[in-house]
């Protein structure tokens, strides 16, 4: 590649954001990070993975029964803890960036990595009902419980993205190509982004 890209990648849940990803690393001959994220950044920190992953694309807020239960320190101390955690994965991000072309899935990598010039920031949606037969496919649970999943998992990243980016997640003003993934599959998915990179000047 004679231009350097960094293709980041906010998806709704069971839109194939992964799949997505993936086929651009494959046809740009590029590193693709989504979970890799957490466990590059607990190496990077020297913290358990198992930290990143309880705080992953989900904020944890106070409850007040765990108030009541003189449990307030704790839950304070977990706050704060995401917060530290989020800016060591943003400090992971921010290097990864500045060693090469990448594909980064989620993260509020759009946010961090806003002051580079060399990214494309993407927004994969897709119909309630596909995304829910693709987790059901995908994880074995019935349609109904898919369903019901699409909607938590869209709320935490909505949340997650929010607080920390004080943007709004999902808001086509926000990035730079949205599309749903359904109309063009997966791999028509990929080979469009990077058309679309490609007329934008970005490849």
């Amino acid at each position: 590649m004679e231009k350097k890209i960094i293709i980041t990648i906010g998806r709704q849940f069971g839109s194939g954001g992964k799949g997505v990803a993936d086929a651009l690393g494959k046809m740009l001959g590029i590193p693709v990070y989504d979970n890799e994220l957490i466990t590059k950044a607990a190496q990077d920190s020297g913290f358990s993975p198992d930290l990143f992953v309880q705080s992953d694309e989900r904020r944890r807020f106070f409850s007040l029964s765990s108030i009541f239960a003189g449990n307030y320190a704790s839950d304070t101390e977990n706050y704060m803890s995401d917060k530290g955690l989020f800016k060591m994965q943003s400090e992971t991000i921010r290097k990864i960036a500045e060693q090469g072309s990448a594909v980064i899935v989620g993260r509020c990598s759009d946010y961090i990595l806003r002051d580079m010039g060399c990214t494309l920031n993407v927004f994969l949606t897709s119909p309630a009902e596909i995304r829910a037969q693709r987790v059901s496919d995908r994880s074995g649970i019935d349609y109904e419980k898919a369903l019901d999943m699409l909607e938590r998992k869209d709320k935490g990243r909505a949340e997650y993205y929010n607080y920390y980016t004080f943007g709004e997640w999902g808001k086509a003003s926000t990035y730079d190509l949205c599309m749903d993934s359904s109309i063009l599959g997966i791999e028509g998915s990929a080979e469009f982004i990077i058309d679309f990179a490609r007329k934008a000047g970005k490849l």
